[in-house]
């Protein structure tokens, strides 16, 4: 059991509320899984106490007691996936104990994707909150940038996911990077 309607198939089971389908689903899709939380963790320390299999897990863990999920494709299902193990890698962020917050951050450089790593734990921890505040102002938008710079989608599976065009999706991207670092930088001088 691993076809396209499968899946489909089980998504809308677990949807229902069906926890078994879940578990069903998710062996057939851990490669993706892996990668998604692999991209994350791209940049670590070998060592780091985070470990992209133990992302994996702790998104599974969160995921499987949701209640009235709603996705109905894989790339649906994959987004609240890389949702999940970005609010994982935030919420280890925000946990650690830093003695000296804020000494010493380079510059928040918003690229395609984002990198994780113990030197940039300050960094995601601002674009977080800056994302946090354009969610509210434009959810879409706020939408885009998390799927594309957390999740490591593409426009074109961005587009899936949102049912939007990839050419909204491109200008959602610019616009929500342009407004991100403005957030940013009024909070901290090292923006750019």
């Amino acid at each position: 059991m691993s076809g396209v309607g499968d899946i489909t198939c089980l998504l809308a089971d677990w949807n229902s509320g069906d926890q078994a389908a879940f578990d069903r689903l998710v062996p057939i899709l851990y490669d993706e899984l892996h990668r998604i939380a692999s991209h994350h963790m791209r940049g670590e320390r070998p060592g780091h106490v985070l470990q992209t299999t133990a992302v994996v897990h702790e998104a599974y863990l969160r995921l499987i007691g949701r209640q009235n999920v709603s996705c109905q494709t894989r790339t649906e299902f994959l987004a609240i996936a890389a949702q999940t193990m970005r609010r994982v890698l935030i919420d280890y962020a925000r946990g650690r104990d830093r003695s000296k917050r804020g000494d010493g951050i380079s510059p928040v450089v918003l690229g395609e994707t984002a990198v994780i790593s113990e030197d940039r734990i300050e960094e995601l921890i601002a674009i977080q909150s800056a994302l946090e505040s354009l969610s509210a102002f434009d959810p879409r938008k706020g939408r885009v940038f998390e799927l594309r710079y957390f999740g490591g989608m593409s426009v074109e599976e961005v587009a899936g996911v949102l049912r939007i065009s990839p050419v909204t999706v491109a200008r959602d991207w610019r616009m929500a990077k342009v407004w991100l670092r403005r957030q940013i930088g009024s909070g901290s001088p090292h923006a750019t």
